[in-house]
């Protein structure tokens, strides 16, 4: 499933895209293993990622499912500067990854 896509990271996320022309708008879909940290900080950076996902939905293309993976170091960012950092980290990616409407698509790998 995610060969189909096209992923961009940082140090604190990893963002994957699939394109999805039957959507009515982005839908998102998150991962945050145990090793970022036990349920109640998971929780809250799930909290927080829904919430920057949230600002940012109607800049999205609405033909896109949006897998967003945590990487441990995301809970040091959500401590250190809360849902700023958090929604600064997803900007950058979505940006990256040419997700924004009307935005030029990056090539795909291997193209």
């Amino acid at each position: 499933m995610y060969r189909q896509g096209r992923s961009t990271g940082n140090r604190y996320l990893v963002l994957y895209a699939f394109a999805n022309s039957s959507a009515q708008g982005p839908r998102l879909g998150l991962s945050v293993s145990r090793k970022v940290g036990g349920a109640v900080e998971r929780n809250r950076i799930k909290r927080l990622l829904r919430e920057a996902f949230a600002r940012l939905e109607a800049e999205l293309d609405p033909a896109q499912d949006v897998v967003v993976v945590a990487r441990p170091s995301a809970l040091e960012l959500a401590e250190r500067e809360g849902l700023a950092g958090l929604e600064a980290s997803l900007v950058e990616l979505v940006g990256t990854a040419g997700l924004r409407r009307g935005a030029p698509r990056p090539p795909e790998a291997g193209t």
